[in-house]
């Protein structure tokens, strides 16, 4: 099926076209014909990834589990029309994310603040509430089995309080959601690959995050897997750019926080040089045109999160 990338140990990752190709990889993980889908993108994206299952010999009803690295609508848009199609399937969650699985209203109210009530609407759809009785919640050390393989839970807070990462124990790999940041296919240059960080509102917390980071690489793990977007294979590597990075975002807001009612813009503006001055570190190809509009969307995100985690600051 066009879309699907599959790698090793029965893991697959489904470009859900959320925004765009390449931009957020729905992971499937299917193991003696039973799968569990990890972080689901919108109810749009839903058709698409069961059409992929299907593909690979997996119905619906052989869905076990609903896995969400963390409840930013991009990561669990999709997880009560999953549950509605997917009639065995039981969700895992954070347990600060739980109720607002069970009642969604604040979470879509939340991501309306962030990109706007149409903006809301048009790139997530209907947001299903899931029942309550079908939530188990991922506790820091706790464990699920796909058909005996076991997925184990680590709190993983700084891009959300709510986060956590998934290590498979077939592969000895992680995902790990935004914990992990971005990893766009577009800035690969000769397969070597290349990580930005996603701050988000409303919970940016840059010193959580970098032991966040850390504790990933604890586990030592051959490969991450990232919702923006699937596979890296380099994960040593790519933590000494990420942790450079987390500290640069804090210059640039710290550097802007006194600028009053343009502070949002100039955070942007910030970003945006950022971003231009890593292409030339790493020897990104795309023109500086296309690489700003890869990260339209993220520029707006990440100056929200750190504006946000400035308010704290003075709080």
């Amino acid at each position: 099926m066009q879309g699907v990338i599959d790698y090793t140990h029965g893991i697959s990752a489904v470009d859900s076209l959320l925004l765009r190709p390449l931009q957020s990889a729905v992971h499937v993980v299917v193991e003696q014909g039973r799968a569990a889908i990890i972080d689901t993108a919108a109810s749009h994206c839903v058709p698409r990834v069961l059409d992929a299952l299907a593909a690979k010999g997996v119905p619906p009803e052989h869905v076990d589990w609903i896995v969400l690295t963390h409840i930013h609508l991009d990561h669990a848009g999709g997880a009560g029309e999953f549950m509605r199609r997917c009639p065995n399937a039981r969700l895992t969650v954070h347990p600060l994310g739980a109720r607002h699985m069970v009642d969604p209203a604040k979470l879509i109210d939340g991501t309306i603040g962030v990109y706007g009530e149409a903006e809301t609407r048009r790139m997530y759809g209907d947001i299903l509430p899931v029942p309550a009785e079908r939530i188990e919640t991922a506790q820091d050390g706790g464990s699920i089995r796909l058909a005996g393989r076991e997925l184990s839970f680590y709190d993983a807070p700084g891009h959300a309080r709510h986060h956590v990462v998934v290590r498979d124990s077939a592969s000895g790999h992680i995902f790990a959601g935004d914990a992990f940041g971005l990893s766009y296919r577009e800035l690969d240059v000769d397969g070597r690959q290349f990580a930005f960080p996603t701050t988000t509102p409303v919970h940016f917390d840059p010193p959580a995050l970098h032991r966040s980071v850390d504790r990933m690489l604890a586990l030592e793990p051959k490969a991450i897997y990232v919702m923006h977007f699937g596979r890296v294979d380099q994960p040593q590597r790519m933590a000494a750019d990420l942790h450079r990075l987390i500290d640069e975002h804090v210059r640039i807001a710290l550097e802007h926080r006194q600028a009053g009612a343009g502070r949002h813009q100039r955070l942007k503006d910030g970003l945006q040089s950022l971003v231009l001055a890593e292409a030339r570190r790493q020897g990104w190809r795309l023109s500086p045109e296309r690489l700003l509009a890869v990260f339209r969307e993220d520029f707006e995100v990440n100056a929200q999160g750190l504006g946000v985690w400035l308010d704290t600051q003075r709080a």
